[in-house]
């Protein structure tokens, strides 16, 4: 019997549907992966034979054929294994639900059949919301990042067995929501200001022309004079972040697996202050 569901990958900072379809044929038992999987993908079936059998659930003993489509784009990270494994519940009959087309699973199986939090499920959250797809199973950990998503049901769960229940019917997830405008309160502020900074009138009024403009700034000065001290609080004097760019922010950290659990929307503009020495550039004399 032949299973299909619907997950996602990560291409840079957005996602793309990924068409996991499982195969289940007589013949010498074998697990196989195709469509382009790394290391991580191919070690899942590892990971998914343990979980399903520490779930009180029968792993199929035939001829597996994984298939992540479309084939010709890699797929990276464990987040595959939750859709590998309800794929193979359902072609192995073990599974009947007739909406599985508007589910969206991701996450990663330990081998007790837990579920483990991945990185970058707001950009997977967005994709899903894009393509039609009206709900999202994912780890529990997970659920602040996805929920910010309007308009998309997000289903966290703990474990491979609660997500199975769910789906037969015996026992519905809870749905997850959050308050997206707590987030742009105006106690969410930065914890310096520019006023902050005491003299230096030339300088302020420069950067608050760029501010003002949305110019470029370059200052140049001795190490101590103030320049990194003044352009880290330039962030303050600039308009508050809309939604559209609380989650372009949101997006990045995600990625980076740097979003706290108890802030899942990044509304405060970002400052980065790289060292010199990062440069490779040689000059060649």
């Amino acid at each position: 019997m032949i299973a299909k569901v619907k997950s996602c990958g990560l291409m840079g900072v957005d996602g793309f549907i990924v068409d996991v379809e499982v195969d289940i044929s007589n013949g010498l038992p074998s697990f196989d992966i195709v469509g382009l999987p790394d290391v991580a993908v191919r070690e899942a079936k590892e990971r998914v034979r343990a979980a399903i059998k520490n779930c009180n659930l029968e792993f199929p003993v035939k001829r597996i054929t994984i298939n992540l489509a479309p084939a010709h784009i890699k797929k990276e990270g464990p987040c595959f294994d939750l859709p590998i494994s309800i794929a193979t519940l359902i072609a192995s009959e073990q599974i009947k639900i007739d909406d599985i087309d508007r589910y969206m699973f991701i996450g990663e199986l330990s081998l007790s059949g837990e579920l483990r939090p991945i990185s970058g499920v707001l950009p997977i959250a967005i994709t899903a919301y894009k393509n039609g797809i009206e709900k999202i199973i994912l780890p529990a950990q997970n659920a602040y990042e996805a929920a910010v998503v309007k308009g998309l049901q997000v289903y966290p769960a703990y474990n491979l067995y609660d997500i199975v229940t769910h789906l037969t019917g015996e026992k519905k997830l809870d749905t997850f929501y959050v308050d997206v405008d707590s987030f742009f309160l105006p106690n969410n502020k930065y914890d310096i200001d520019f006023s902050d900074v005491k003299g230096q009138e030339n300088v302020k009024r420069a950067l608050e022309v760029a501010a003002a403009g949305g110019h470029n700034c370059l200052m140049i000065g001795p190490p101590g004079s103030g320049k990194t001290m003044i352009a880290k609080r330039l962030p303050t004097i600039l308009p508050d972040m809309s939604f559209e760019e609380a989650l372009e922010v949101t997006k990045i950290h995600s990625i980076a697996g740097l979003v706290p659990q108890n802030m899942p929307l990044i509304t405060t503009r970002p400052f980065r202050s790289p060292h010199h020495t990062i440069s490779n550039v040689k000059v060649i004399k």
